[in-house]
């Protein structure tokens, strides 16, 4: 474990392998750095992968208040220590992060976005004040609450899918990460929650992803992004069920496009 220290004084956490030009993983809801490990491992043959602990989680501090500002200096910081610029890869929540930062100036050189949860469609955003809500709930010490309140309205699970997964005996290690659902909605929701014109003028080599076997909304959102940023283009890789990655298939297509993306960039 390496760690880096953002602009407000925070530590951030990161693991590092392989070597090549890098790529850095931007993690969605309830992950830390290890959830992308498998895609980055499978990547690591040819390229130098970082897959970090976004604040709040795993190894990585948590300076308060909360901002979108902060988490876009986190991976500036990442960044930085790894080299200076880099590819950055985002899954769910992560890929409005990394689009965010592109749009924002940071040397990102191309971006993958794994199934970023936009909301293109006025009936699929999120209500205003959950990010106020969640808050709330965390403060009063409610944090099953907060947990399956962002799971019902953020990510729009069905109630007995959110029931079930409240008697599993994985729920006490989303409790205790219940404070960075805040933070979740906060970057999931408005204006981040659908391409801004800032967005709109990332001219970089964007790669819009989503799973054959993910939630229809997911990938209807994933098929539609393209048109409405100008240098992008869609992929569906085989498996990813219930939003989640098929590592190999996933690190194959993030390769070949890597390879043209660094070429395309010669060629300038």
């Amino acid at each position: 474990m390496f760690t880096t220290t953002s602009a407000d004084g925070t530590t951030i956490a990161y693991d590092q392998d392989g070597s090549g030009s890098p790529i850095v993983f931007v993690s969605g809801a309830f992950n830390d750095r290890h959830t992308l490990a498998p895609v980055a491992a499978a990547l690591a043959s040819s390229h130098t992968v970082v897959c970090y602990d976004r604040r709040g989680r795993g190894d990585s501090g948590d300076t308060l208040p909360y901002a979108v500002d902060r988490e876009i200096e986190d991976l500036a910081a990442v960044l930085s220590a790894v080299g200076g610029s880099a590819a950055v890869f985002g899954f769910s929540s992560g890929a409005n992060l990394g689009l965010v930062a592109a749009s924002w100036g940071l040397p990102v050189t191309s971006l993958v976005m794994y199934e970023v949860p936009f909301a293109l469609d006025d009936a699929d955003r999120r209500p205003a004040d959950l990010p106020s809500r969640l808050a709330a709930l965390v403060t009063a010490g409610r944090r099953a609450d907060a947990v399956t309140t962002f799971q019902l309205e953020g990510i729009g699970l069905p109630p007995e899918m959110v029931a079930g997964i409240r008697q599993a005996p994985f729920f006490p290690a989303l409790e205790a990460i219940a404070h960075t659902v805040v933070y979740d909605a906060t970057v999931t929701g408005r204006p981040y929650d659908r391409p801004t014109p800032e967005m709109r003028a990332v001219e970089l080599p964007v790669l819009v992803l989503a799973g054959a076997d993910t939630w229809p909304v997911l990938r209807r959102t994933a098929e539609a992004l393209p048109s409405l940023l100008p240098n992008a283009r869609y992929v569906t890789v085989d498996g990813g069920a219930d939003h989640t990655i098929s590592a190999a298939e996933t690190a194959a297509v993030v390769r070949e496009f890597l390879t043209g993306a660094a070429g395309a960039s010669q060629q300038l």
